[in-house]
C-alpha cells in the first residue's frame, strides 16, 4: 500500500464526507461522484445513519454497493445498540424486533437476555449487510443526572454491566458481526454531552480501577475494538480529552491494560473537539494519541492532509501508521 491508501485506512466516515469531507444531504445510493472519490480515497470504512436508510431494499443495496467502493472491502458500521439508539430497529419502514433499553435487560439479572439481543441486532445487521456495529455500551450509570448515558447502559454495577456486555458481544459474534466496548475510559458519571461541548471526569484513575474500568478491562479480550469518549479526565491529563490523551489510551488501555486491538476516537465532529480544534490538529493529535481509527472528522479532506503531511514531515513515523494499519485490517479479517 502507498502512504496515500494507509493514511485513508485510518478513517470511518460518512458517505457523504467522502464526496464533500463535510456531512451535506444525505446518501441513500451509491454514485459517480462517490466511486470516484473512494478511489482516491479508499477509506477503511462507512459509518450509516438514519438519513441513509429508507427502506430494507434501498439499505441492503446500498451497503452492497458500498462494499465494493474500495479495493479493500470496507468495514460497514452503524449505531445499534438497541433502545433509543437503534437507527434500523427504530425506523418504521422496518419490521425488526425493538428492546426498550439495555437498562431494562441489565434489570432482568439474565444474561441470556443479553445474549439474546445481541444475537437478534446481528442477525438483523448482517442480513442488511452491516460488519460492525458500535455497540455494546459499557458504561456504569452511576450517575442520575447522566443525560448522554442513562438507560443506554446495563446498570449501575459495574461487574454485571460487565458480564451483560460480555454476553451481548457473543450474541453478536455469533451472527459474524463485530462488535465495539465504548466509551473508555467511561461516560457514565458525568452530567454534560461531549456531542455539545467539554465535559470534565473529576476521578483519578485508581478511583476509575474500581468501578468505570471493570467492564472494559474484563471485556478487551471479548471486544473486536474499543471507542475512547471524548470526556477529560482532569486529575489524569488535564490539558486533552481522553480522545486525544497518550496518557489514557498508549499508557493506560495499552501498556497497563494490556490491550492490542483497534482503538477509535468517538465521532471528531463532536463538539467537545469539534469547538476546541480544527479538524487536522484533531485527527493529528487523536492519532498519536494512540487511536488507530479516526471517527467522523468533521472535514474529512481536511484530517487526512493532516495526517498524511504529518506522515511526510516525520511527525508520524511509517513504523507507527504501518501499526495501525495493520490492526484494522487484521479487523477486516486479513
Amino acid at each position: 500500500m502507498t502512504t496515500e491508501e494507509k493514511v485513508a485506512q485510518l478513517f470511518i466516515i460518512t458517505p457523504e464526507q467522502l464526496v464533500s469531507g463535510s456531512i451535506q444531504g444525505a446518501h441513500l445510493e451509491s454514485s459517480p461522484a462517490l466511486k470516484a472519490s473512494a478511489a482516491k480515497y479508499p477509506v477503511a470504512g462507512f459509518i450509516l445513519f438514519a438519513r441513509n436508510i429508507k427502506t430494507p431494499n434501498q439499505t441492503r443495496a446500498f451497503t452492497k454497493e458500498l462494499s465494493s467502493l474500495t479495493p479493500v472491502p470496507p468495514i460497514l458500521a452503524i449505531d445499534e445498540e438497541g433502545g433509543r439508539v437503534a437507527r434500523l430497529a427504530n425506523n418504521e419502514n422496518f419490521f425488526l424486533p425493538k428492546f426498550k433499553n439495555m437498562e431494562a435487560i441489565g434489570k432482568t439479572g439474565n444474561l441470556e437476555n443479553a445474549r439474546g439481543a445481541g444475537q437478534i441486532i446481528g442477525s438483523y445487521l448482517s442480513a442488511f449487510g452491516f460488519t460492525l456495529d458500535f455497540a455494546p455500551v459499557v458504561d456504569v450509570n452511576t450517575n442520575p443526572e447522566n443525560i448522554v448515558i442513562g438507560a443506554r447502559s446495563f446498570g449501575s454495577d459495574p461487574k454485571q454491566v460487565a458480564d451483560m456486555a460480555e454476553a451481548f458481544l457473543s450474541g453478536l459474534h455469533s451472527t459474524g458481526v463485530k462488535g465495539c466496548i465504548k466509551h473508555f475510559p467511561g461516560h457514565g458519571d458525568t452530567k454534560g454531552d461531549t456531542h455539545a461541548d467539554y465535559v470534565a471526569v473529576t476521578k483519578s484513575w485508581e478511583e476509575l480501577k474500581t468501578c468505570e474500568i471493570i467492564p472494559f478491562k474484563q471485556n478487551l479480550s471479548a471486544t473486536d475494538c474499543v471507542m475512547i469518549a471524548h470526556v477529560t479526565c482532569t486529575a489524569i491529563d488535564t490539558e486533552y480529552p481522553a480522545s486525544l490523551s497518550k496518557t489514557l489510551i498508549t499508557d493506560k488501555l495499552r501498556k497497563e491494560l494490556g490491550y492490542k486491538g483497534v482503538i477509535l476516537s468517538d465521532a471528531l465532529d463532536m463538539g467537545a473537539i469539534e469547538k476546541n480544534y480544527g479538524s487536522g490538529e484533531a485527527c493529528v493529535l487523536a492519532f498519536e494519541a494512540g487511536n488507530d481509527i479516526l471517527l467522523m472528522p468533521k472535514d474529512f479532506y481536511a484530517g487526512y492532509d493532516a495526517v498524511l503531511q504529518a506522515v511526510q514531515s516525520g511527525r508520524i513515523n511509517e513504523e507507527r501508521l504501518n501499526e495501525s494499519v495493520l490492526r484494522i485490517l487484521q479487523l477486516k479479517g486479513y
